[in-house]
């Protein structure tokens, strides 16, 4: 497998898990019609997986790049 193939699939991947996580929170305040301790739980325990998305994005891209030069 190329590291395009591989920078490819973690930019892929990242974005997929950053929409993920925006539709899952809006889902939740329009559920709770509120932003309350529940809501602020749950965000909380996202920055992790949006942490790991905006790394698989830019490794994504610097691998990409690195191919591309």
């Amino acid at each position: 497998m190329s590291i395009e193939i591989i920078g490819f699939i973690l930019t892929t991947t990242g974005e997929i898990l950053l929409g993920a996580m925006v539709l899952i929170i809006h889902w939740h305040i329009l559920k709770e019609h509120r932003i309350d301790a529940d809501v602020l739980k749950q965000m909380k325990q996202e920055q992790f997986l949006g942490a790991f998305a905006i790394i698989s994005i830019v490794t994504g891209f610097f691998l990409q790049i690195s191919f591309k030069i």
